[in-house]
């Protein structure tokens, strides 16, 4: 399976515009990406022959099996990230931002433990203590007294 941050980009790109349009165009790709067309017909040749797209040229691109699965996982990826830049602090659209270029570099066992910690996170009691004191921490520079009994 072809593995590349161009290559991940292209497959989330057309999973979004897939899910809007059932298809997608080779134009809109190019626009969407910012790169100029005859680029997209070389990687889509590319993502065909790594069997992740299907591809006709003139008529447009979809995702196969191979490449869908890869998208959703790219997309789980991305929102563990953004989600954990949350939890720390980080302002949503920054989160966004920075979990679109974390996501393509993080290994495997790194996300394991990530989506893990955001899953203990989502399911604590409100506003654990420990959560609280670190944003009072991220504000003052200071961590809070505590009290050990």
């Amino acid at each position: 399976m072809m593995k590349s941050k161009t290559a991940e980009e292209y497959i989330e790109v057309i999973y979004a515009l897939q899910q809007k349009h059932g298809h997608v165009h080779t134009n809109d790709l190019a626009l969407t990406l910012g790169v100029a067309p005859p680029s997209v017909t070389e990687m889509l040749q590319k993502l065909a022959d790594g069997n992740l797209v299907n591809y006709v040229p003139y008529r447009g691109v979809t995702l196969t099996k191979d490449g869908d699965k890869m998208a959703r996982e790219l997309m789980k990826k991305h929102n563990t990230l953004a989600e954990f830049l949350e939890i720390i602090g980080v302002k949503r659209e920054d989160a966004e931002i920075d979990a679109c270029q974390i996501e393509h570099h993080v290994s495997s066992q790194t996300m394991k433990q990530l989506n893990k910690f955001v899953e203990f996170v989502r399911e604590a009691p409100q506003d654990p203590k420990w959560l609280a004191h670190f944003k009072q921490y991220s504000k003052t520079g200071r961590r809070p007294r505590c009290d050990r009994k």
